[in-house]
């Protein structure tokens, strides 16, 4: 009897030196450092194809392919930069967990910059969306909200990869499987220390990362991808693409993109020189690296950056950026319209050459080069515009859009900082709705919408400080609402405001004349513009509709900036546009 009290005395004991520990415990929990991402895990998206039943992505037992992801480039512990932000699939082999369920868990993420980029997929059937807090080294927060497409069934005009199949347990699907990069705000400056994950059934996060603010860099030349699209093909051929800066620099780095693509994409040896006269270059072409080699692979649907290179980027000047393709292209990413003529050689790597006598086709797009940065500079102003501003009708190699002659007017004055202006026009493109429809060769580049677009072609631009909207006559023209296209135009501010961009938008000009504008979508396009000038939404307006339009005849252009087709200005209405900017609305 004693020793069953005494035995009882010692569990009682026991358990009373239990209870602190276990606590102390949970709050030395609560006061450590947040694990990474992949600590987290739990939920496994990928399988072999040969073993399906090793993953159950959706909670039915479907799943990703993973020689489907190996296709793409997109192999284990891969870095993927997209929008700017430098990612790693995760280094998980088929059948382990590679992913975390958003459920409200607090992870360790680290940096300073502009946004914080996800890659995710939702499941379930709909886009799935939650709200969660980002902690910083100063001890505050700040909310976001983010929103996953579903991975069946989400547009394909913002996906970051498709993937032709679907794994299950009965068997592979020909399905489409989409993955996403979703960005979300943050306070600049701030040194983020940990990131808590919304709470929100079928949200799955692959991985995270603060996109850097570009700092020290301003870009001097952009050109946005309107779309997939056949070329040549092309093999072991170099392309040497003619490219116009605005801001110049002591040094120089170059962005290369595979939007759109389902296949990597090989550059070969890059180069990049002052144009002397077409194909020529002023100098010997200097070597481009990237992370030191040679030639560099761009997974499907990502971007890489070069190496920055000591190389002074003239002003308002042509570059030539030669690129080796030792391998067969015969799709890729590109800008249709660029109004200027570019190059290929014959076979061969001429990357360094400075003659032109092997660069004997003409191209007039720019496939695959999205961006031309120099060091130093205040930063640049984006242009986000359809065939106005990508200079439809201009001349040919006169470098006379309307944002080139903005650029120079920025260029000789001091009064306002000379930002670089990057001119971000796609023809045909339309605020609401997409024309390309974001996966696949096609032959229609006029790209997908602007609100589609914008994280890519706005917001990840480098260092950018102001947004001119310059869209809507599109949208019009065939038959989409005023109340459409201002719907449309308020998100892009918002969005825009939200990254802490200063937003201007431009009023729609008038083209009467032109077959498809009538007078119903002259009401149209007046109403849009009544909202632009009085809605106070914007933070200016510039009124290029009342640079251009006759005074005697509102609803049409005025002859001497007409191209001859009503709808577009030839150089000097072009010129007009530009030199009615007052330069002091740029400023943030």
């Amino acid at each position: 009897m004693r020793r069953r009290v005494r035995g009882l005395a010692i569990v009682i004991v026991s358990f009373a030196f239990l209870v602190p520990a276990a606590s102390a415990r949970a709050a030395a929990d609560e006061r450590a450092e947040p694990p990474p991402l992949e600590r987290l895990f739990d939920s496994t998206a990928v399988s072999d194809d040969a073993r399906p039943d090793l993953a159950d992505f959706d909670g039915s037992g479907a799943s990703l392919s993973a020689q489907d992801l190996t296709a793409a480039g997109w192999t284990p512990g891969r870095a993927l930069t997209v929008q700017g932000a430098r990612l790693a699939w995760p280094r998980r082999q088929p059948g382990e967990p590679d992913n975390v369920r958003a459920a409200g868990q607090t992870v360790r993420v680290g940096g300073r910059g502009d946004a914080l980029a996800f890659l995710v997929a939702g499941t379930g059937g709909a886009e799935v969306s939650g709200k969660g807090s980002v902690s910083y080294l100063n001890g505050t927060r700040s909310p976001y909200r983010l929103t996953a497409p579903d991975w069946r069934t989400g547009p394909l005009a913002t996906k970051a990869v498709a993937l032709p199949h679907i794994n299950t347990p009965g068997g592979q699907l020909a399905q489409q499987a989409r993955l996403y990069v979703v960005t979300v705000p943050l306070v600049p400056g701030r040194q983020v220390a940990s990131v808590r994950l919304p709470r929100a059934a079928g949200l799955h996060v692959f991985a995270l990362a603060v996109r850097p603010s570009a700092r020290g860099w301003t870009g001097s030349w952009a050109a946005a991808s309107s779309g997939y699209a056949a070329v040549g093909p092309w093999s072991d051929r170099t392309v040497r693409l003619v490219v116009h800066t605005s801001a110049g620099g002591p040094r120089v780095r170059l962005r290369f993109d595979n939007t759109f693509a389902a296949a990597p994409v090989r550059i070969g040896s890059t180069t990049v020189a002052v144009q002397a006269s077409g194909a020529s270059a002023r100098d010997v072409p200097v070597a481009v690296s990237f992370q030191g080699a040679a030639g560099v692979e761009i997974p499907a649907g990502a971007q890489v950056f070069s190496d920055p290179l000591a190389f002074a980027v003239p002003e308002d000047a042509n570059l030539l950026v030669s690129f080796h393709l030792p391998g067969t292209v015969a799709a890729a990413p590109l800008h249709r319209l660029a109004m200027q003529r570019s190059y290929v050689s014959e076979p061969g790597d001429h990357a360094a050459d400075g003659s032109s006598v092997a660069y004997t086709r003409i191209v007039t797009s720019w496939p695959l080069l999205t961006g031309v940065d120099v060091s130093g500079g205040p930063g640049s102003v984006v242009v986000l515009g359809d065939s106005i501003t990508d200079g439809d009708r201009s001349t040919t190699d006169a470098n006379r859009r309307w944002p080139n002659v903005l650029a120079t007017r920025l260029l000789k004055q001091s009064v306002v900082p000379r930002y670089g202006v990057l001119n971000q026009g796609i023809s045909g493109n339309r605020v609401v709705s997409d024309r390309y429809p974001g996966d696949g060769p096609s032959t229609d580049m006029a790209g997908v919408s602007a609100l589609h677009r914008l994280d890519r072609d706005v917001l990840a631009q480098t260092s950018a400080r102001t947004a001119i909207v310059f869209e809507g006559v599109n949208d019009v023209r065939w038959q989409a609402a005023a109340g459409q296209v201002i719907a449309g135009l308020r998100e892009i501010a918002d969005r825009g405001h939200a990254r802490g961009l200063r937003v201007l938008a431009a009023t729609i000009l008038p083209c009467e004349g032109e077959a498809l504008c009538t007078a119903a979508v002259d009401a149209e396009r007046s109403a849009v513009n009544a909202w632009i000038r009085d809605s106070g939404v914007f933070d200016g307006v510039l009124d290029f509709d009342g640079v251009v339009r006759d005074p005697a005849h509102p609803a049409r252009m005025l002859a001497a900036y007409d191209s001859g087709d009503h709808l577009h200005p030839g150089d000097a209405g072009l010129t007009a546009l530009a030199e009615s900017v007052d330069l002091r609305a740029l400023v943030p």
